[in-house]
């Protein structure tokens, strides 16, 4: 059933982008007039979102790891579809995500496109200000369910991972492909205190504890979240202080992209211990073929940057409703890292 839901919703966006086109295509053949400014106004041709105005939520920081990937789809969308597009970069911070949101809502965008991670409690009420004032407010990487219920029809669309199924489904995957046993340790680096992103890294837990593993959780501390080499000290503590750990879990993609140098941090090598986490990076593609890093669920962040910029622009522009994107089921390793290198060096995947 999920898998016939996922298709089901992937043939809609296919769709909708396929309307979009042939209007796009419609509207480019009918000019109002012969333009005055040549090439300036040649690059506009056919772009008809150039009118509107949106706020993006990358996320993380500006040129960080998850977040430039984001940012590259967003990009991406701006140059094809000619909307004005400000980007806020928040450091993965949820109070910063929150204040930042404020005062964007006062700059009165057609749109705003933000991260989920603050949650429903404290991002509900804003929402509603925002979009009583006739702004389309969508969002990415982290549910929103209470906001996507209440305004899906007003242009409230979603594309991320589905946090909890991710995080299950790589915790049951990498017990699958390693062998893991009943009574071996994990450990699980994740952000629990997050109550919407937290689900992936509690959908992880609870997949290994099935298996019957001992889990240590850590949580992400608030300096390792904005520079995840800032961890090292930490990873290295706990190896030293567990060193039957067999499986290591980063719920982060800028952790993952540092694996390499917590192992080395903590005086292991490419094969002592297994280490698994999220979302793919440069860093993480040379990690996985060198062997430091062994599996990898991938969100597609480039969609997360995309996906939403073309939402708002099919909701002012044409009256679509929001559309729910899961853009996180596939899994990368030295199996297949080659196939995808390609995009991953240019932050595409």
């Amino acid at each position: 059933m999920a898998v016939n839901a996922r298709m089901m919703r992937l043939v809609a966006v296919t769709m909708l982008v396929v309307v979009a086109l042939m209007l796009q295509a419609c509207t480019a053949v009918v000019p109002a007039a012969a333009p005055a400014g040549g090439a300036a106004a040649a690059s506009d041709a056919g772009k008809w979102c150039k009118d509107v105005k949106i706020t993006f939520f990358p996320g993380g920081p500006a040129g960080g790891v998850f977040a430039n990937n984001v940012y590259n789809g967003a990009q991406q969308a701006e140059a094809d579809l000619g909307p004005t597009v400000t980007y806020v970069f928040s450091d993965w911070d949820p109070q910063k995500m929150i204040q930042q949101f404020q005062e964007a809502v006062a700059t009165s965008p057609d749109g705003i496109a933000v991260m989920g991670h603050p949650g429903d409690d404290a991002f509900s009420p804003l929402i509603d200000a925002a979009v009583s004032e006739g702004i389309i407010v969508t969002s990415q990487n982290t549910e929103l369910p209470a906001s996507f219920s209440k305004y899906q029809g007003n242009g409230f669309g979603y594309v991320g991972a589905v946090n909890y199924t991710a995080g299950y489904n790589l915790g049951k995957e990498a017990v699958k492909r390693f062998n893991l046993q009943s009574g071996e340790r994990a450990m699980v680096w994740g952000l629990l205190s997050q109550p919407s992103r937290g689900e992936r890294t509690q959908g992880v837990i609870d997949a290994l504890e099935e298996a019957g593993m001992t889990v240590d959780y850590l949580e992400i501390d608030a300096a390792t979240n904005k520079d995840p080499a800032a961890g090292a000290p930490t990873f290295a503590g706990y190896v030293s202080e567990n060193p039957d750990v067999k499986v290591v879990v980063t719920d982060h993609g800028g952790l993952t992209a540092t694996t390499e140098t917590y192992l080395k941090a903590a005086g292991k090598g490419a094969d002592d211990i297994i280490a698994i986490g999220f979302d793919l990076s440069p860093a993480t593609l040379e990690a996985v073929r060198s062997g430091w890093t062994d599996l990898v669920i991938d969100q597609q962040p480039w969609l997360q940057g995309y996906l939403p910029i073309l939402q708002i622009c099919l909701t002012k522009t044409y009256g679509f409703s929001g559309l729910m994107v899961d853009s996180g089921a596939g899994f990368a390793d030295k199996d297949n890292i080659e196939f995808l290198a390609p995009f991953v060096e240019k932050e595409i995947r």
